[in-house]
């Protein structure tokens, strides 16, 4: 009886299910709310146009608070930055199957057509799927001038619901067409259902994210104990790509030893308490911290270093 309770309870609660968060713009921040986009804008400082950014969170979809975080901590830092929701929104998809990459690549000419925004110095910065996103929207965007991507996947994955329905598509659709994707061909509770799948991508090879053809210098970072996904095996995949393919723009991978899957992202603040979440997904909690503190200021000078004012030569090309 307790069994049968307790599994009634855990089917009509689904605590594995994130809320969906629709963060409120900062001080400094503005909503966008328009037919297919839903964010928030931060125009940064100055009185020059700045270099720009667009940042995509990751399967908890809609548009969490610590991505909006990410977005203000970066506009302090002089970017001007545009923080999305890509599903789990209303006149969004409601799981992550055939979610239109049209959704991303709306944020990105919204954000090139602002007056603040320097529409040549234009960069990508995705977590998890937010990452799968961003190296495989980036990959169809010669404007997009360089690419964080942390805890990435150098594959186009089967989608999934939070719900735990059956989904068999693709996680993304272009013009309303799946992208091609590599399925998952384990499903359970019981950990990682990524790296036994990545051993038929010899199957799929049309999965995989065209990396090579960012125009841009990519910066990969991960956690060797991620237990979610293997995203350094995955980020090492891509930056072997890059280079195979004899890339001219620099791909960097920050891999950290005892980091996990949270491992990535802003340092927490002086004093405070870890999160019991920080170690949900692999790694030591004093591993994670160690790296999200070496990582994140990494990866302010990649961005700053990519998004340099461009010289007169490199203007009139």
């Amino acid at each position: 009886m307790f069994l049968i309770v307790g599994g009634v309870w855990l089917w009509t609660t689904k605590p594995w299910i994130p809320a969906i968060e629709l963060a409120e713009p900062g001080p400094s921040g503005q909503r966008i709310n328009q037919p297919g986009l839903i964010g928030n804008f931060y125009a940064g400082q100055g009185s020059d146009r700045r270099p720009a950014i667009l940042i995509l969170g990751g399967s908890e979809g809609g548009l969490a608070a610590g991505v909006d975080s990410q977005a203000q901590l970066l506009a302090r830092r002089g970017f001007a930055v545009l923080a999305i929701a890509y599903y789990r929104l209303p006149d969004q998809p409601a799981k992550l199957e055939l979610v239109p990459i049209e959704t991303i690549t709306r944020g990105l000419d919204w954000l090139k057509a602002q007056d603040a925004v320097d529409p040549e110095r234009l960069a990508m910065m995705g977590t998890s799927k937010g990452a799968e996103a961003a190296l495989l929207v980036a990959s169809r965007r010669p404007d997009v001038r360089a690419v964080v991507a942390a805890a990435p996947s150098h594959v186009v994955w089967q989608g999934f619901d939070w719900n735990l329905a059956p989904v068999e598509g693709s996680s993304w659709s272009v013009g309303g067409k799946p992208v091609p994707f590599l399925p998952i061909t384990d499903v359970g509770w019981d950990g990682d259902v990524y790296t036994p799948a990545l051993a038929n991508l010899h199957k799929h090879p049309e999965a995989i994210i065209p990396a090579e053809r960012i125009t841009g210098p990519v910066l990969l970072l991960c956690g060797e104990a991620d237990s979610l996904w293997p995203s350094c095996t995955m980020a090492r995949a891509a930056r072997d790509r890059r280079n195979a393919e004899g890339s001219a723009a620099a791909t960097t991978v920050l891999a950290y030893k005892d980091a996990g899957h949270f491992g990535v992202g802003p340092p927490l603040a002086e004093g405070r308490e870890a999160p019991w979440i920080i170690t949900l997904f692999g790694g030591t909690k004093e591993g994670n911290l160690a790296a999200r503190k070496d990582g994140w200021p990494r990866t302010i000078a990649f961005l700053e270093a990519a998004l340099k004012q461009p010289t007169t030569k490199e203007t009139r090309q």
